[in-house]
């Protein structure tokens, strides 16, 4: 498995789109064509050598050659924002791992895409492209009020008839239930926001005819209950090398022991760079990137946080 290129990106513009978000336009350091990417990509931010964050790509103008992000300053965050709020002003350098995709549009009969807060970035793109496919869809999106909301006047305008506006502080609520269950059969559901609102949508989704199309992105770590970490074995068929993986340590880790080299940038299961795929073995996925269907397959796993399921002594992996 080969180390991801990192990039130097340079602010090209900055602007205030709200009193707590920040759209940042990124261009390549040295004059260089940045990658292509599809709706619901993300990049990852390297905001010191321990600190590293995902915001996903926001679709701007066709044929654009820079990217756009949009950075919630959270101030009870873990940080990231706040130095992003401080440092990255026009003309600063930033380093860059992406774009990566776990959140793709995949083929439905239609789409309902559900955004809160700062959940609408990869939204955009979605729906554009949804339009693109000729495919029906609607997206939800809710706020605490319009003024705290990223991008609400340009998807009302671009949208007109199709965009369901949700605000808290003029009395209207969302009813995740009521919405599941008035979808047609085959109708796909992306939600990106709080929490507490994928929370909510992934269990509206979970009936088994429903579950294989629900799709979330979290960008913060998702809270797993979580058996005891203990000692279990991993063969690592690409390199032919069989190792142990101590109760205090990752999989990602004991492989780098080993020699081992395996991409791993966030360490904390949300960036999807230490991917990895699954001979043999069962999982206890503790990534807050796979599907609710993914983690039932175990065709991959992210190696920086999961581990081989209580009683699963031994992992094949593609490694």
């Amino acid at each position: 498995m080969s180390t991801e290129p990192i990039r130097s990106l340079r602010v090209v513009a900055r602007r205030q789109l709200a009193p707590a978000i920040i759209e940042l336009e990124l261009a390549s350091a040295d004059g260089t064509a940045l990658p292509k990417w599809q709706a619901g990509a993300h990049i990852d931010l390297r905001l010191g050598a321990d600190l590293i964050r995902q915001y996903s790509l926001v679709e701007s103008a066709p044929g654009s050659k820079t990217w756009v992000v949009a950075v919630l300053v959270e101030a009870e965050g873990r940080g990231g924002s706040k130095l992003i709020e401080k440092n990255l002003q026009v003309d600063a350098i930033v380093k860059s791992s992406g774009p990566r995709n776990h959140f793709p549009v995949v083929d439905a009969e239609s789409y309902l895409f559900i955004a809160g807060g700062i959940g609408v970035t990869p939204m955009i793109g979605m729906c554009r492209e949804a339009d693109r496919r000729g495919v029906p869809w609607r997206l939800a999106y809710l706020g605490r009020d319009r003024a705290t909301m990223a991008y609400l006047a340009e998807v009302e305008e671009e949208f007109p008839g199709r965009v369901d506006v949700f605000v808290s502080s003029e009395g209207m609520r969302f009813d995740i239930e009521a919405a599941i269950a008035a979808l047609d059969a085959g109708t796909r559901v992306y939600c990106c926001g709080p929490e507490r609102l994928m929370d909510g949508v992934e269990a509206a989704m979970s009936a088994p005819d429903r579950l294989p199309y629900v799709h979330l992105e979290h960008f913060h770590p998702k809270e797993t209950d979580e058996s005891a970490n203990v000692e279990f074995t991993v063969y690592a068929a690409a390199s032919d090398i069989e190792f142990v993986v101590p109760a205090d340590e990752s999989i990602l880790m004991a492989a780098d022991f080993e020699g081992v080299i395996v991409p791993g940038d966030c360490m904390e299961g949300t960036c999807g760079s230490c991917e990895t795929r699954v001979l043999l073995g069962q999982v206890e996925h503790r990534d807050s990137i796979l599907s609710p269907n993914d983690r039932l397959s175990s065709r991959t796993m992210m190696i920086c946080v999961s581990r081989a399921k209580p009683g699963c002594t031994r992992l094949e992996l593609d490694l």
